[in-house]
């Protein structure tokens, strides 16, 4: 199926529709003002403030394996391995509805934040999205479809454990920028006495574009490939949306920038907006 969305546009009428008192962010866009938009909950549905991996509760014991467990196992050579498998996109054809259904059985355990059926997650962000940005469609679509590729935690997908599907994602093919939540388990990954993978840029030049850069097996990567394999008309926003919102060593502490090209840049401002609207 081939859906035509047109691609974003920045202008400063976007910003003329809302209050003065919104909070405009580089390049022009705004978060809608809490108060008179979408209310953000402060807290997650265990009482913590939303992505506290230092809560002491049984959740958190969780969490911290999952990221032990991840951080050993996601090397260069593992996802090159990967990306070759599924690459082939030879699991399944189904409509995207029947995708979301299937997130029924599906929770993640690296999240500290959810503990219930991701459809609800994609439901809700897509809703949030769509009453902020209504005439933003491929903004509404993206959100929607953004977790999807967590399905690999199914037999139908090959069953994968959680430490290959889903969690926080990193480059690969440079150093583990110490902003990865739960660094010092990166110690027992194959790549990090790689002298080839120690340094800053490790195998990649500056500036060369998150595009070329080798990220960390797991949903993510898995809809990216299926949405450009199937020849989508997605806009690149929403696809670097789809590839990146787990890279939060990126767009929350704003490592690895020194890899983005000026594409990357103009998405980013996109990904910022959608992260805000999606709890993510």
């Amino acid at each position: 199926m081939t859906i035509l969305i047109p691609q974003p546009q920045l202008s400063e009428g976007h910003i003329d529709d809302y209050d003065a008192k919104e909070l405009v962010l580089d390049g022009g866009f705004v978060v809608p003002n809490k108060a008179e938009a979408f209310d953000a909950p402060e807290i997650n549905s265990f009482g913590n403030s939303f992505r506290d991996y230092n809560a002491e509760n049984e959740r958190q014991k969780t969490v911290e394996e999952f990221y032990r467990q991840q951080h050993i196992n996601q090397s260069y050579d593992y996802v090159m391995k990967m990306r070759e498998e599924y690459g082939k996109l030879d699991k399944a054809v189904m409509s995207i509805w029947e995708c979301c259904e299937l997130l029924n059985d599906v929770v993640d355990d690296s999240d500290p934040d959810l503990d219930e059926p991701q459809i609800q997650h994609l439901l809700q962000s897509a809703e949030a999205i769509r009453k902020d940005y209504p005439n933003e469609d491929w903004l509404h679509l993206t959100a929607l479809i953004h977790d999807l590729g967590k399905v690999l935690l199914l037999p139908q997908f090959g069953q994968l454990p959680q430490w290959a599907v889903v969690g926080d994602t990193f480059p690969l093919g440079c150093a583990f920028d110490e902003s990865n939540v739960h660094h010092k388990y990166f110690t027992d990954n194959p790549d990090f006495k790689n002298p080839a993978y120690s340094t800053k840029n490790g195998i990649y030049e500056e500036g060369c574009g998150l595009d070329n850069v080798v990220i960390s097996w797991g949903h993510d990567d898995y809809m990216y490939l299926v949405a450009k394999e199937n020849g989508t008309t997605l806009p690149h926003a929403a696809l670097f949306i789809i590839r990146y919102h787990s890279l939060y060593p990126l767009h929350k502490a704003g490592a690895y920038k020194h890899l983005m090209n000026k594409e990357d840049e103009e998405d980013l401002k996109w990904l910022n907006i959608f992260k805000y609207m999606c709890f993510i």
